[in-house]
């Protein structure tokens, strides 16, 4: 059912959401060291191979956020070293992000010629 996927995907996105949202309001850590913590937990749970789990739960909840681009720079690294060795290992990270990486550069390209910027 397609509205149980729906749910699946708010919650996961959601849950992820909620704890940046609790580490802002409660903490004094600034959002650029929340957004790197972020990352870094998406490596090491890729790492470790439990976020395959929230991933195939959560589908895009889990893969959009930051956390799911850390997942996918350490999935894309572990692949590449294991056929390629050490070369495979810096070039796999980042030819599993390049598709997600490539459509934020198309995204900014097409908001940036349809939106008109005004100074405050």
């Amino acid at each position: 059912m397609i509205w149980m996927d729906f749910l699946k995907t708010f919650l996961i996105g959601g849950a992820f959401c909620l704890i940046g949202q609790i580490l802002i309001n409660n903490t004094k850590i600034t959002s650029a060291r929340i957004l790197v913590g972020f990352l870094l937990a998406g490596v090491l749970l890729e790492t470790v191979g439990v976020y395959k789990y929230i991933r195939e739960f959560g589908n895009s909840g889990a893969t959009v956020p930051i956390i799911g681009f850390g997942s996918a720079l350490a999935r894309g690294a572990i692949e590449g070293a294991l056929q390629n060795g050490i070369l495979g290992a810096v070039s796999g990270g980042i030819e599993a992000a390049a598709p997600g990486i490539a459509a934020v550069i198309f995204i900014a390209f097409v908001v940036g010629l349809v939106a008109t910027p005004k100074t405050k």
